[in-house]
């Protein structure tokens, strides 16, 4: 797990500080993103291991963020994980579609953040 990038990308500085701090503390490297610009940038020039995508933010939304870096030569290879606060059926499928690995509805649990990060990290 050390050494292991993590980008995490949310509009919420509340979400972004509560995923750095538990996975800091896992030994994972953490950076960030505040919407999918500059999450599609940074997946580019940080190449991440995992990135953690919200959904819901302002200019490209994390669907087409994760369909852009999914599609991308450049950061295919990198595995998305949505985090979001939408918990339909309709959002987790649509969000694979878009090229996600996994996905997560907020609020979410330290312990299951931990353990999709790690099992996603070890693929």
């Amino acid at each position: 797990m050390a050494g292991k990038k993590i980008l995490i990308v949310d509009d919420s500085a509340t979400e972004r500080y509560f995923f750095m701090e538990t996975l800091s503390k896992q030994g994972y490297e953490c950076i960030t993103a505040q919407n999918g610009d500059e999450a599609i940038q940074k997946s580019k020039s940080e190449k991440p291991d995992v990135i953690l995508m919200d959904i819901v933010m302002p200019g490209i939304d994390g669907y087409k963020a994760t369909r852009t870096i999914s599609h991308d030569e450049a950061t295919k290879h990198i595995p998305v994980i949505i985090c979001t606060s939408r918990n339909q059926e309709t959002d987790r499928v649509w969000g694979m579609r878009q090229g996600a690995k996994d996905f997560l509805v907020k609020p979410v649990k330290a312990k299951d953040l931990i353990a999709k990060v790690a099992a996603t990290t070890a693929a």
